[in-house]
């Protein structure tokens, strides 16, 4: 089993508008509603590659019971998610058809107390016993402390389960001294933590910090990782364009399932991009074009091996 955790959990609403326009009323052409935020996204990724996942994190309120009946039909995904007393979030993703722009809008979500986060605790650690990998995933609700995700890769750690953090901002800085197996930061991120806008360095950098290994998501580019065992770019043999909303979450898929069927860095890579660009293919996050990443996995992601930065 492969656990993801989500302390920020959402419910995403998309909608899809002719055309975007700033103080205009539009016609929605589509709605669609799905569990979200980063580490649900990731859990019906690897539900679909056939991986039984549990989801925890909390949900709380009237959204988060829409989030819980919703998973509750998704094969593969056990839900495990700790209920607080503050409502979930939503977040809403406005798709412009006429460009393929997407424009997002995310709510802080609930307040945690001290007494949900104690909760919360507890039940990951009672989860780690059955885990092959944990992904930490998302933002950190109002109330839970800033050095969460640190505590959480050390509590993974002890009980010898590898770990991915996939955050932003301090509470990547902090969880990185904790010393994660891996850490997917998209290249603003990595700028962020390292101080480099350059991305091989900032990548060596993390590693530095604590991470033993790194993947920088570089957009359409693709992925850049630095690892003990290389360095490789991988990137996808044509661009695409659609809603990449969820993209990254996809990569974090393919990397975590790579992890634990033991494949090789640069197939664990390959997998990591055709899902993400088979996902800017699909109209909602959480999922992917099944057709396009087969295809994408045939046609052959470009992986290369790089040398140290100057």
């Amino acid at each position: 089993m492969i656990l993801t955790v989500t302390l920020n959990t959402a419910l995403d609403i998309t909608y899809r508008v002719p055309g975007l326009r700033p103080h205009a009323s539009h016609r929605v052409t589509e709605v669609t509603e799905r569990p979200g935020g980063k580490g649900l996204n990731v859990a019906r990724v690897l539900a679909a590659l056939g991986h039984p996942v549990t989801v925890t994190g909390f949900a709380g309120g009237s959204t988060g019971a829409t989030v819980r009946a919703s998973l509750a039909g998704v094969p593969g995904v056990v839900d495990a998610l700790v209920p607080v007393a503050g409502a979930t979030r939503r977040t809403v993703a406005v798709v412009d058809e006429r460009t393929g722009d997407t424009t997002q809008l995310n709510e802080p979500g609930p307040v945690v107390a001290p007494a949900e986060w104690n909760a919360f605790q507890e039940a990951y650690e009672g989860l780690l016993t059955g885990a092959a990998a944990v992904a930490l995933c998302g933002s950190l609700p109002p109330g839970v402390p800033v050095g969460a995700y640190a505590g959480l890769v050390r509590t993974a750690r002890a009980a010898g389960v590898p770990v991915l953090l996939d955050t932003s901002g301090e509470p990547l800085r902090r969880g990185v001294a904790a010393r994660p197996d891996l850490i997917k930061p998209n290249a603003d991120e990595l700028a962020e933590l390292t101080g480099s806008h350059e991305p091989l360095r900032a990548t060596q950098a993390a590693r530095r910090r604590g991470a033993r290994s790194v993947v920088t998501s570089l957009g359409a580019a693709g992925l850049l990782a630095e690892t003990p065992e290389g360095r490789w770019r991988a990137a996808p043999p044509a661009q695409v364009r659609g809603n990449p909303t969820g993209a990254g979450d996809s990569a974090v898929a393919g990397l975590l399932s790579g992890l634990v069927e033991h494949l090789p860095w640069p197939d664990r890579l390959a997998r990591a991009v055709a899902l993400s660009a088979a996902t800017v293919l699909s109209p909602v996050a959480g999922e992917f074009d099944r057709a396009a990443y087969e295809e994408l996995l045939g046609r052959g992601v470009a992986v290369t091996a790089e040398a140290d930065a100057a």
